[in-house]
């Protein structure tokens, strides 16, 4: 159901005041605060602001997707859920999917959400936050198309965290002194990483601790995998996943000094087969651009996903070159994992021309990073990692049963590597974290980067939401008044993440074998804050309440799931998809498993609203994978969606 479109006075309403001046017209030339009644929010640049009757809407630039903030009174967040929706689009009518509770934070005292039921087909999202402060209530309303949503994402974001009472004042720790990372603050930063281990299900973790630049502290807690008795400590390896991208662009870095690329060089003159799918965007593209998640190209991951077996290096260069922008260049942020990859492969083919791309680019790593940096363990082979001291992979089920995942699923990444593929350990990865912190140089004084040339990195290239900007495979935020540089990475099963303090010097590393621990990387963030600066206790409480809304998550998932054998029986035996490859429906006993050669899935089946039938993958860390039934002419299809693209596999 589209949103209904209300008709505004000319935007004849006066926009709030902002540190660009007065806002005349409708459209924002920046990220903007407004005020609206008791709140403020932020909307993002080149949307659009609309008021009537106590109203608020952000409209995207497609003109398909609204955030409607209203104000209401109501007993409780289901009745000012609704009374929020009969405001604005009285004739509403959605079945709620689940109703989850948020850690209520920038002064609310409640934040509870509601998504609802949208066939695939409609490729929408409808959900509702509604926050309560006092007895007052505020419903945040977002009706948008899924590509729109997930191009304009960070936009999406900053509304959502902006969002807060207008005579609010945060906590803020700016301009205070950060407390020494002494014994006894160390242990309350391990305590509450054993306890939140405990109530998100995470089998086992490895981190360091940075102060004054320096390493103070390195460890393990948990174990390699569930049912085994190995522990895991400071060596053992995990894959980190998307922290690789700042190792590459440190690799970079080391070209700039020795005046062999300029960050503002265009790609094409060192590398000529260089190449995107539009020609435009591919002679726009200057070396910083590889690495920006800023020239709108949007990611390509399900091509990554599904078609991996055999490919290399060049499998990689050739998926780039068939992708195209959905957005404008410089426009908004869009993370794209084949960039950074080209990133690598071009600097190692710099470094060692005429060298197979994968190894010039290993080779370029070890001999410029890891060997300067000590760290030692360090690794793109996978299995010399996983004959080593290497952490398994888990997930936890729908079931809420915790299991190990198949290391295969992360043999995907490889063709990728320079974006994603690095094997590392917390010893070795707070060696790259403490060369962050003291810009460039090494333990010994030796300037192994120029502090101009890693610096670079940091430069803001596109928002990322509130406060916060992407640089060159870094984000660099203002959280709680303190300027915090991060990275985080996923791949099935391993989760990790890093924050340096850089005014300080202060700064943690964490490597997890779960994808639970997706849920600890903010908390952790909030929890070191909260010992260095003597902050109100938040973190701890945050843990509990995302391990209570991702049970009840899965939980909704599982019911929202049925057998799927009786709804397989109109399926056709094999499918095939020019880019994502073949797909072979198998029935065994009473599941049903649809098989794509790299991986396999069970299915639960779906009716949707619209009459459509879905299969969706059910294994643990795989889940969610929506696939269509329909047919053409007699042809028999499945359709998946990744955000912004659609993959149809035809019978065969």
């Amino acid at each position: 159901m589209r949103a209904r479109k209300l008709s505004f006075l000319a935007f004849a309403v006066m926009l709030a005041m902002t540190a660009t001046g007065q806002e005349l017209d409708g459209k924002l030339s920046a990220d903007t605060s407004l005020v609206s009644g008791a709140n403020k929010i932020s909307g993002a640049r080149d949307w659009t602001v609309q008021r009537e009757n106590g109203l608020l809407v952000l409209g995207a630039p497609e003109g398909d997707t609204q955030l409607v903030l209203v104000e209401v009174s109501a007993a409780n967040a289901p009745a000012a859920t609704a009374a929020a929706w009969a405001r604005y689009q009285p004739a509403f009518k959605r079945t709620i999917r689940q109703v989850t509770r948020h850690p209520a934070t920038n002064g609310w005292q409640q934040h509870t959400v509601t998504q609802y039921e949208t066939s695939p087909n409609e490729k929408r999202q409808v959900e509702a936050h509604a926050l309560r402060n006092g007895a007052s209530w505020t419903v945040l309303l977002i009706d948008g198309s899924e590509h729109t949503l997930n191009k304009r994402e960070a936009a999406h974001i900053l509304a959502v965290k902006s969002l807060q009472p207008k005579d609010y004042v945060r906590e803020s720790f700016a301009g205070r002194v950060p407390m020494r990372l002494d014994a006894g603050r160390q242990q309350q930063v391990r305590s509450f990483l054993r306890d939140s281990m405990k109530t998100l299900g995470i089998p086992g973790l490895s981190y360091a601790l940075l102060d004054r630049g320096k390493v103070v502290f390195e460890g393990g807690l948990g174990v390699r995998e569930l049912g085994k008795p190995a522990p895991v400590d400071e060596h053992t390896l995990f894959m980190a996943a998307s922290n690789t991208k700042g190792m590459t662009t440190l690799l970079l870095s080391t070209l700039v000094d020795e005046g062999k690329i300029k960050w503002d060089q265009p790609v094409t003159q060192v590398y000529p087969d260089f190449k995107l799918g539009n020609a435009e965007t591919t002679s726009q593209v200057l070396f910083k651009h590889l690495v920006c998640a800023c020239t709108g190209l949007p990611r390509k991951d399900l091509e990554m996903f599904f078609e991996y077996e055999g490919a290399g290096p060049e499998y990689s260069l050739k998926l780039l070159s068939n992708v195209s922008p959905t957005s404008g260049f410089g426009e908004v942020y869009q993370y794209n994992n084949l960039m950074p990859s080209a990133a690598g492969y071009i600097a190692g083919q710099i470094v060692y021309p005429g060298k197979p791309l994968g190894a010039a680019y290993d080779e370029a790593m070890q001999n410029r990073i890891f060997t300067p940096l000590g760290m030692n363990s360090s690794t793109f082979d996978m299995e010399r990692a996983l004959r080593s001291n290497h952490a398994s992979a888990h997930a936890t089920n729908l079931d809420g049963k915790i299991e190990v995942m198949p290391m295969y699923l992360n043999y995907n990444v490889l063709p990728h590597r320079p974006g994603g593929g690095v094997w590392t350990s917390a010893h070795d990865m707070s060696r790259y974290v403490m060369l962050e912190a003291n810009q460039g140089k090494l333990p010994d004084g030796t300037q192994m980067v120029s502090a101009d040339a890693l610096l670079a990195r940091r430069a803001p290239q596109i928002s990322e939401g509130e406060n916060s900007n992407y640089g060159m495979g870094l984000s660099l935020a203002t959280e709680w008044g303190v300027p915090v540089l991060y990275h985080g990475g996923s791949l099935f099963g391993f989760k990790s993440n890093f924050y340096l303090l850089p005014d300080s010097g202060i700064g943690v590393v964490l490597l997890t074998n779960s994808d639970q621990g997706a849920l600890l990387e903010r908390p952790l963030l909030r929890r070191l804050l909260e010992i260095v600066y003597d902050g109100k206790p938040e973190a701890v409480e945050t843990v509990r309440l995302v391990a209570e809304r991702d049970a009840h998550e899965r939980m909704m998932e599982r019911r929202r799931n049925k057998p799927a054998l009786a709804a397989a029986a109109g399926l056709a035996r094999r499918y095939r998809s020019p880019e994502l490859g073949e797909l072979t429906v198998h029935r065994q006993g009473k599941e049903v498993v649809f098989d794509f050669g790299e991986w396999k899935s069970p299915m639960g089946a779906r009716k949707n609203e619209d009459g459509s039938l879905s299969f969706v993958t059910t294994a643990a860390g795989m889940e969610g994978f929506e696939f269509v039934a329909g047919g053409k002419s007699g042809q028999r299809t499945l359709l998946i969606r990744d955000g912004q693209h659609e993959y149809t596999f035809k019978e065969i």
